[in-house]
């Protein structure tokens, strides 16, 4: 090989080498850069369509847990792409979780299900649906919907587990790992995690800087704070510490407080406490919290089947943050802790 040809050979494999740090870079940077995805031989790294991150779109799983202080600590929360807070009986709360991008071994302390949930679930798609029951009348509205009806009153109790160190109705425990085995095996076709209206970026501008939020229902609240070193909202449940059996503290990177119409329904508990019906189909009003900010916002969700999209009320889409997603689905103003103001400047605007 003459002189010329391995200088030729030399500077190929210099360009090839400095192209791949180059791409390597973008990576890191931007993993959605256009970049990246116009070069033949390098494939985007998978984003999770719900959370943002770098992960897969997988199967839906949607768990109900119970939220009451007894439930506390729950289990496999920390794993969830997003999770809402819906008001149930008696003004407490209880919990929908979605899982995609991750389906951890357990879950829980599950408990039933109830209307808001088929309405709730329905933007995304035919998922699997994990609960520990529902009353008699609302067992048609759950076998007639979009759901792939997967509660403990249709499998095992190696499935759906108790945990001797809980005491009932606070110890069953879903063995998700499982439950996505038994669908896979069976042939189930669960909907596969997509976007839902929502899109991840650079937050807008505006906003206002907070230390902190209180949201409430009649018979519980939670309290938000920002945490500059983890770049999330740490909470509390019930004025304590939201601690994850695994002793992580649960907290989002995008906390959502959506502002709906919470009426009876025609559905009760075996107490005769009436279940309230949680509206998120329409629009209305509500607020964005990510980077140590509150954005006022309007949501609207056209109809069952589509996602819930957000934006300013100067018609601006508002981004989220990359990272897990909270949703509190309330019809009572928030009060926010503006960073540096005193309590008498503290108000729900």
């Amino acid at each position: 090989m003459n002189s010329k040809a391995m200088f030729s050979k030399k500077l190929s494999i210099v360009l090839v080498a400095a192209l791949s740090i180059a791409v390597v870079v973008i990576a890191v940077v931007n993993p959605q850069s256009s970049l990246i995805s116009r070069i033949p031989f390098i494939k985007s790294p998978s984003i999770n369509s719900i959370s943002g991150l770098p992960g897969v779109d997988g199967p839906v799983l949607a768990v109900k847990i119970d939220d009451t202080r007894q439930a506390h600590p729950q289990i496999g929360l920390e794993d969830a792409d997003i999770v809402y807070i819906e008001q149930v009986e008696g003004g407490l709360t209880r919990l929908a979780a979605i899982f995609s991008s991750k389906i951890p071994r357990h879950v829980g302390p599950v408990r039933s299900a109830r209307i808001s949930d088929i309405e709730l679930l329905a933007q995304y798609g035919h998922v699997a649906f994990a609960y520990s029951g529902a009353q008699s009348k609302l067992r048609p509205e759950i076998e007639s919907a979009d759901l792939e009806d997967l509660g403990a009153q249709r499998q095992s109790p190696t499935i759906y587990t108790t945990d001797p160190n809980r005491i009932q109705p606070y110890a069953m425990v879903l063995r998700a790992d499982l439950l996505m085995q038994l669908i896979k095996e069976k042939g189930l076709k669960i909907a596969t995690s997509k976007s839902m209206g929502w899109s991840f970026g650079d937050a807008p501008a505006g906003g206002v800087d907070i230390d902190s939020v209180h949201i409430s229902w009649p018979a519980s609240s939670y309290d938000a704070r920002w945490s500059q070193d983890e770049k999330r909202w740490l909470l509390d449940h019930s004025s304590e510490p939201d601690i994850a059996a695994s002793g992580i503290h649960l907290g989002p990177v995008t906390l959502v407080i959506q502002l709906v119409s919470i009426t009876d329904s025609i559905y009760g508990d075996k107490l005769g406490g009436v279940t309230p019906f949680s509206a998120t189909v329409g629009e209305g009003r509500g607020y964005i919290l990510r980077d140590g900010r509150a954005y006022e916002a309007l949501w609207s969700r056209v109809d069952a089947s589509s996602g819930t999209k957000w934006r300013t009320q100067s018609g601006e889409e508002i981004s989220f943050a990359k990272g897990q997603i909270w949703v509190a689905l309330t019809d009572k103003e928030p009060v926010f802790a503006k960073k540096g103001a005193d309590a008498r400047n503290q108000s729900s605007k």
